[in-house]
């Protein structure tokens, strides 16, 4: 019987060392998958990080072209703010140079040196608030872009077929915008 415990026991004794040594192995293995976990949760924080940073960079480069946009448009209305004004001086102008014509006509001297004061007055205050005349001649080229077409007539010459004939109402522009287009007459 000795011998038969004696057995027992090396065989408990090799199988509890076995144990052990699974063990240890198992609790190796568990650290270098720790350590793997721990890589991945590394590289997602770096991939959220880089994911992170690119959503704000293209959020300062939206914001920084709103702040541009805003600045331009706001640049833009102050630039044509009196429109609307000027446009509603645009037919007193223009009654303005016609009264001019006709007092240009009479023989009254003093008349026609008070009405062009009035008249020179109103234009350069009109011009120091950004109006200025479209350049339309008779003989230009037609451009529809800076000019507006009201009808065709038999060009008195050759030279003035598909030109202007005649310009019927002065066009003005306020900075670069047209705010009246010129109504001429085109050879045809």
């Amino acid at each position: 019987m000795n011998t038969e415990n004696s057995e027992k026991e090396v065989i408990e004794n090799e199988s509890e060392t076995l144990n052990q040594s699974e063990e240890n192995a198992a609790d190796q293995a568990v650290p270098e998958v720790e350590a793997a976990e721990e890589l991945t949760v590394e590289q997602k924080l770096e991939e959220e990080l880089a994911k992170e940073k690119d959503k704000f960079l293209r959020l300062f480069a939206e914001f920084e072209n709103y702040k541009k946009r805003t600045t331009k448009e706001r640049i833009d209305l102050f630039k044509t703010a009196n429109q609307e004004v000027l446009q509603a001086m645009l037919p007193v102008l223009d009654d303005f140079d016609r009264a001019m014509t006709q007092i240009s006509k009479s023989e009254d001297e003093v008349l026609l040196k008070g009405v062009e004061l009035i008249h020179e007055k109103l234009k350069s205050t009109l011009v120091s608030k950004g109006l200025e005349q479209v350049e339309v001649r008779v003989g230009d080229d037609f451009n529809a872009d800076f000019a507006e077409a009201i009808t065709q007539i038999p060009a008195p010459s050759d030279d003035l077929k598909g030109k202007i004939v005649d310009v019927i109402e002065k066009g003005y522009k306020l900075g670069d915008k047209i705010i009246r287009f010129p109504k001429v007459v085109l050879g045809n």
